[in-house]
């Protein structure tokens, strides 16, 4: 009875003992997948450890490329307040190259009335001088008829004479100021032509202007939103590289749980 009692209490410590190579067999092989998964998980960290630093220097690409392009936005923005400037100079100088041909063509009217009535007093002086010779024709014919009175005629016509020569004289003062203004209103409808010559070249030269700038300011609105886009951009690319720094963390903490598992089990 001793003997079966002691068979029996060793079957009983072999069960046990096969429960428990079973158990600790199930344990191995836990462990043995526990270590895959932790080889896996390595893996995947190493994997996005790359591609965190992939990222980053893309991010630090994009980062250089929105520097770039600052500065040149900065550089279009002053060109665009030079041209700005210019235009605004451009503008004045029209204003007073108009105010001139304002100036000019009232001079050229004032001339050309000053011109006109220096014609009708030069058509009243020859008017005068055809009738001081007809006058005169009057005169030589008395004395050919009358020759009691050749005295007196003849200081007549000494004085008509004169006279004649006064009004000839007057005549050709008036014929030169004519001229001179003649003269003068020619230069001045060359200077208004070389001034309204100047101001098509300026009309011209402010279109250039204009159409730059808008040129300017389109080239300034696609680089403000190609700036938006790569801000967009460069947002998404950060919440990716913060979500996979939040899977790294999720995977460290499950390293750490599966070090302190494979840790008790090397203390069983």
């Amino acid at each position: 009875s001793a003997l079966q009692k002691q068979r029996q209490e060793l079957q009983l410590l072999i069960a046990e003992l096969k429960d428990r190579d079973r158990e600790l067999n199930d344990m191995v092989a836990v462990h043995q997948r526990q270590l895959l998964a932790w080889e896996d998980d390595r893996q995947k960290i190493l994997t996005l450890a790359e591609r965190c630093s992939l990222l980053n220097n893309e991010l630090n690409k994009r980062n250089e490329i929105i520097k770039s392009l600052t500065k040149r936005l900065k550089l279009l923005e002053s060109q665009q307040s030079d041209s700005k400037t210019t235009f605004e100079n451009t503008q004045q100088k029209f204003k007073e190259l108009s105010r001139k041909v304002t100036d000019a063509t009232a001079h050229c009217q004032a001339l050309e009335e000053k011109n006109q009535s220096l014609h009708c007093s030069v058509l009243e002086l020859s008017a005068k001088t055809g009738q001081l010779q007809a006058r005169e024709q009057e005169l030589l014919t008395m004395l050919k008829l009358k020759d009691e009175v050749i005295l007196e005629t003849t200081d007549h016509i000494t004085e008509f004479t004169s006279k004649f020569k006064k009004l000839g004289s007057a005549l050709h003062a008036a014929k030169m100021e004519e001229f001179s203004l003649n003269k003068e209103k020619q230069d001045l409808k060359l200077r208004l032509k070389e001034l309204i010559l100047e101001i098509n070249k300026l009309k011209d030269d402010l279109c250039e202007k204009v159409k730059e700038n808008n040129k300017q300011q389109e080239e300034i609105a696609h680089l403000k939103q190609e700036n938006g886009f790569l801000r967009n951009e460069l947002a998404l690319i950060a919440e990716k590289a913060q979500r996979k720094d939040q899977l790294l963390q999720f995977a460290k903490s499950k390293q750490v749980r599966t070090d302190t598992e494979l840790s008790s089990l090397r203390q069983v």
